[in-house]
């Protein structure tokens, strides 16, 4: 079980392995919520999985983003740097969050990208938000509760708060946590959040305007047949020898599972490249 787990003052300084221009603090939707900014460019916006950092989640990637854009990563409501306050989880605050980040940002419109309880928020953002989406990147993630293989959904139900002690997860929290003490009382709760039935309907993946990157790994706990179905939501799965490709595109990544397939940085970081720049994958 353990392989499966797996408006502030800004500084000028180097952290994790790649340079960081700016990092603050907004006030959005009563939080305090915590942002880094890196590169410049086209803007777009990176939202980490559960319980995760953004230099747990990003390390990686945010060096080779940030080579042509400007890179936005956040951490989200009771994660990281970003207390949590009293106030339920839910995708819909999670997105309207990311809103309102940036309008205090003065960023009109940004791509965005996220991976695992992130990708759902972007799909959310997309459909609640979308004179604000440019292109969409969903990482190994799901736009029903259900979407996740039955194996997952069971074993996220029987885990217990200590589980994720012997992980990376919590080192990692208790770094940049403003309240390290309280990473148990945050993952009882994210938890809780993460074993809630949920749909963001089908109509409104089909009725979304923005083009979207699935990145999926093979054996990544999301069901195949539920990455398809996405897809095809989306635009995708048809005869493009007669009828054109779609304005999204998807990418299954061999012998990965959802923790591996974040480590695939180099294909990752070209997968996106490409779908940024309205081109196509060729390697």
């Amino acid at each position: 079980m353990k392989k499966f787990i797996y408006a502030g003052l800004t500084l000028i300084l180097s952290f994790g392995g790649y340079a960081q221009t700016k990092k603050g603090y907004a006030p959005v939707n009563g939080l305090q919520l915590y942002y880094e900014i890196h590169g410049s460019g086209k803007p777009i916006v990176l939202l980490h999985g559960s319980f995760m950092t953004i230099g747990l989640n990003w390390d990686k990637l945010i060096p080779e983003l940030s080579k042509t854009q400007q890179v936005i990563a956040i951490e989200m409501q009771g994660h990281g740097h970003t207390a949590d306050i009293d106030r339920p989880y839910s995708f819909e605050t999670l997105a309207d969050d990311v809103s309102k980040l940036l309008k205090y940002l003065k960023i009109e419109k940004a791509d965005i990208l996220g991976y695992s309880l992130g990708g759902t928020v972007a799909l959310e953002f997309g459909i609640k938000h979308p004179e604000q989406t440019g292109r969409l990147i969903i990482i190994s993630s799901v736009y029903q509760h259900s979407g996740w293989l039955p194996e997952v959904n069971a074993a996220m139900k029987e885990f217990k708060p200590d589980f994720f002690d012997a992980t990376p997860l919590k080192p990692a929290y208790e770094k940049v946590a403003p309240e390290p003490k309280n990473w148990r009382k945050f993952v009882s709760k994210l938890m809780e959040f993460d074993t809630e039935d949920f749909d963001i309907g089908q109509a409104n993946l089909k009725a979304m305007k923005s083009p979207v990157l699935f990145i999926m790994g093979d054996n990544d706990g999301v069901d195949l047949n539920h990455t398809a179905e996405m897809y095809r939501l989306c635009g995708g799965g048809v005869f493009a020898d007669m009828t054109g490709l779609p304005k999204s595109q998807l990418a299954i990544l061999p012998g990965q599972t959802h923790v591996t397939l974040m480590m695939e940085t180099e294909k990752i970081a070209y997968l996106i490249n490409t779908f940024l720049n309205g081109q196509k994958a060729n390697k």
